[in-house]
């Protein structure tokens, strides 16, 4: 079973309508997996095997009905504890359970109930999703599982979803991306991560950071795997066959490559532009035409990202009015961010505001006969817990993780991180393709396409060296 498991969705899915194999018993082989190995991982804030089980019985029961609700029917998903999802705590990331009404579930939960997928657990998150390292001194940071020796971080702030596809209790992981909280865990674990256009997933019913800059996405094992859990849960497609269509359309001779300019290929840790430079050379040498792209809207739109405000002023409006009371529980280094943002003026708050519009207009043009742009994901490799333990080492790691993930969020694009190698330290390396706003489709495409050349994340990179083979 743990062989099935390690299976493309489409396939999995479809020995589940053949009748090979059950939901029952792909969740009990997740559950083994979870016992096996998942303790020391640390990916999960909350677990309840025999709620999996219920739900997994309830899929087989519409499969032996001759009942097809959809892809996902049947398949184990972790679920970022910002989701809400009923009968389950909402914690967020802080130390203390949220009220009731953040257990509500929204639109993107509600497409996977209504498949019958089985909620297999909700994962870790960074306090309020602020931080894209993954550290959580309330309930232990998940432990990347590349490493055999020590502690690094996973990437966050969606810290225990990238764990839980490693391995192996979950086929798909949903996030949210706010400043690259899908991207930055999946590149740290070597996995597949989509950020949405902001508005195209409703965030309701999700624990926000931030109004103007949250979106749902979600993390998967292979591009492949991505496509179909996209398929399933975006509004706009309503099965698989119309997106692989679309994907069978591609062809690494129409691809035309954007390659960023500075910073996004700074200062990156050893191995990280080397591994992500290769890649892109191979897909030349099947036809694809790469171009220098510079964008200078990056350096603004980083800037924005360092001084704050926009996010930081959000979150504090927002723990003013839903909870107050939870202030004086927040970690020292997040409640210093949070508290950044509440001193802002409203004319300067608007100001930003302003100042993002302008330059999510201008990108637009940069992309002009190119299909994506590329660079490094994150530029730095996972560091140990202990060496972020120190708050200015922490700031620092942690604005380098999200320095070429936030102007995406920042300039109202989509993104795709897709892992092509190790670093000097034998961490994942993820490649990034930023599209203009509503592109998902195309993002998926390409990915596909380079996934056939390139090879899937496993293919690529092994076995993570804590996961059994």
């Amino acid at each position: 079973m743990s062989t099935l498991l390690s299976q493309p969705l489409t396939s999995i899915a479809a020995a589940l309508r053949r009748g090979e194999v059950t939901s029952l018993e792909l969740v009990e082989a997740a559950i083994a997996r979870h016992e096996d190995v998942g303790g020391p991982l640390n990916a999960y804030k909350s677990w309840n095997a025999d709620e999996a089980r219920l739900q997994a019985r309830a899929a087989d029961a519409a499969f032996m009905s001759g009942v097809d609700l959809g892809p996902l029917q049947g398949l184990p998903v972790s679920v970022k504890d910002l989701y809400g999802l009923k009968g389950w705590p909402t914690y967020a990331g802080t130390p203390r359970r949220l009220p009731e009404r953040w257990e509500q579930e929204g639109p993107v939960v509600s497409a996977l109930r209504r498949q019958l997928a089985v909620a297999i657990g909700k994962t870790h998150t960074v306090e309020l999703a602020f931080g894209g390292l993954g550290v959580n001194p309330h309930w232990g940071t998940p432990r990347n599982p590349w490493d055999a020796r020590a502690h690094r971080v996973p990437g966050g702030s969606s810290s225990g979803a990238g764990v839980s596809l490693l391995e192996g209790s979950a086929l798909v992981a949903l996030g949210s991306d706010t400043a690259g909280s899908v991207r930055v865990p999946a590149s740290m674990t070597g996995n597949v991560g989509l950020k949405t256009s902001f508005g195209r997933w409703s965030t309701r019913h999700i624990v926000p950071l931030s109004q103007t800059l949250d979106t749902a996405g979600f993390l998967a094992r292979s591009v492949a795997d991505a496509a179909y859990a996209f398929s399933a849960l975006d509004p706009s497609w309503g099965a698989w066959p119309a997106l692989e269509a679309a994907i069978s359309e591609y062809d690494l001779a129409d691809l035309r490559i954007g390659i960023a300019g500075p910073p996004l290929w700074d200062d990156c840790s050893p191995g990280i532009a080397e591994a992500v430079r290769g890649a892109l050379d191979t897909l030349a040498k099947e036809g694809a035409r790469l171009k220098e792209a510079p964008i200078p809207e990056a350096a603004a739109a980083i800037e924005l990202f360092h001084v704050g405000g926009v996010v930081s002023a959000e979150c504090d409006a927002f723990l003013e009015k839903e909870l107050p009371e939870w202030r004086d529980l927040i970690d020292p280094i997040i409640k210093i961010r949070i508290a950044d943002g509440g001193a802002i003026t409203a004319r300067e708050l608007l100001l930003r505001y302003r100042r993002l519009d302008e330059l999510s207009d201008s990108v637009v043009g940069r992309f002009g006969d190119l299909d994506v742009i590329a660079c490094p994901t994150v530029a730095l490799t996972p560091p140990t817990v202990e060496e972020v333990s120190d708050l200015n080492a922490y700031r620092r790691a942690n604005m380098a993780s999200l320095r070429n993930t936030s102007i995406v969020n920042y300039l109202s694009l989509c993104a795709i991180t897709i892992p092509v190698g190790l670093d000097r330290k034998g961490m994942p390396v993820g490649l990034q393709l930023i599209a203009c706003h509503g592109e998902e489709e195309r993002l998926l495409a390409i990915g596909l396409a380079m996934e056939r050349v390139l090879g899937t994340p496993r293919e690529r990179l092994g076995a993570a060296p804590l996961i059994p083979s």
